[in-house]
């Protein structure tokens, strides 16, 4: 299909787009296009003209500044998937920028452009609002910061205005008593997710101090599931309080807005829900009972197995990779992850394979 007639403007700033976007109210933005460009063959979407900021100098790229990294609005799901760095800062969402689309796609979409279209299905937004993220947006009036609570508006909707660019994500650090983790059901068709479900738990001990649990695919824009958090929030994090708290996940949704369509029933997803709650939650209590790993605190469900034969050297604590993969947490990871743990475990309990050590 082709997309109707449009004019094209390439901007070469900030303000030059913001400009554009004034001179030409019914404009879109389009950076990546990897969310734009099929809405508009379709004829989802037909904008009058499209503002490309690709070309635009200092939107992309990661940056750390003390407590917290700002990413650029034109940085790759694969830069940030593929940061090591972040897997040790913001793991949920360095892992959820791994799980979009394929290769092809996550050398391509950008992390702005996601948030900026909020689709409902895609994964990033559940994982911004586990991580407390902030977005950085500029326009008219200059630039300003929206909380991530409050970006997310409804289907493609959100606080940004009509004439504002959204410039960079800033996500805080996980400190060392924090852990966090992203699971999802993808769409056989498209592997965008019929439910996401992203947590970050920060604990005392046992005990969980604060719990930030999300999900994107459910309702009609990313949302917290408030539910889940307080069941956790004060409880020991263990078996009883995970599951207490993937029975509570949709509690505190309007179940007639929850997502209906050809591939899930209303009721079905939220059933999907509860069970990717549990999940999502299993694999952050596990990274958390494990004390964190110290030298590969994501090993047992982390970068370091997602990736065996990679250019670095993986580091694996054995037990904790024994008892993730014996238990119920393999259900919820890559086939191809657990055929390479089941082959770990198979060859030694003490090296578990070239480039692999044991703590």
């Amino acid at each position: 299909m082709y997309p109707d007639e449009f004019e094209y403007h390439s901007a070469d700033s900030v303000e030059s787009a913001v400009s554009l976007l004034a001179e030409n109210p019914d404009a879109e933005l389009i950076a990546g296009g990897h969310s734009l460009l099929p809405t508009m063959k379709s004829g989802l979407a037909s904008p009058d003209a499209l503002v490309d900021i690709s070309g635009v100098d200092g939107l992309d790229g990661v940056e750390r500044d003390g407590d917290s990294t700002q990413i650029g609005a034109m940085t790759t799901y694969a830069e940030v998937a593929d940061d090591d760095q972040f897997w040790e800062d913001a793991t949920v969402v360095a892992e959820t920028a791994g799980e979009i689309g394929d290769r092809q796609v996550r050398n391509r979409g950008t992390v702005g452009g996601n948030i900026a279209h909020a689709d409902p299905a895609s994964d990033l937004p559940g994982a911004m609002l586990a991580a407390d993220a902030t977005v950085h947006v500029h326009g008219p009036d200059g630039e300003r910061a929206i909380e991530i609570d409050d970006f997310f508006q409804g289907m493609y909707a959100t606080a940004a205005g009509e004439e504002e660019v959204v410039t960079g994500v800033e996500v805080p650090h996980e400190d060392d008593d924090t852990a966090s983790g992203y699971v999802k059901k993808p769409s056989p068709s498209s592997g965008y997710a019929m439910v996401g479900v992203a947590a970050r738990l920060a604990l005392d001990g046992d005990t969980v101090t604060d719990a930030r649990v999300a999900a994107n695919g459910v309702m009609d824009h990313g949302t917290r599931l408030s539910g889940a958090e307080d069941a956790l929030e004060g409880e020991t994090l263990d078996a009883d309080a995970v599951e207490a708290a993937g029975a509570a996940a949709g509690d505190d949704l309007d179940e007639y807005m929850v997502m209906e369509d050809q591939q899930a029933s209303a009721e079905f997803r939220l059933q999907l829900l509860s069970v990717y709650t549990e999940r999502a939650l299993e694999k952050t209590r596990f990274v958390c009972r494990s004390g964190r790993c110290e030298d590969a605190r994501y090993g047992p469900v982390g970068r370091e197995i997602r990736r065996p034969g990679g250019d670095y050297v993986c580091i694996v604590n054995y037990p904790c990779l024994l008892a993730a993969f014996g238990g119920s947490l393999r259900q919820g990871l890559p086939a191809s992850v657990t055929r390479f743990a089941d082959t770990v475990v198979a060859s030694t309990a003490s090296a578990v394979s070239t480039g692999v050590d044991s703590e």
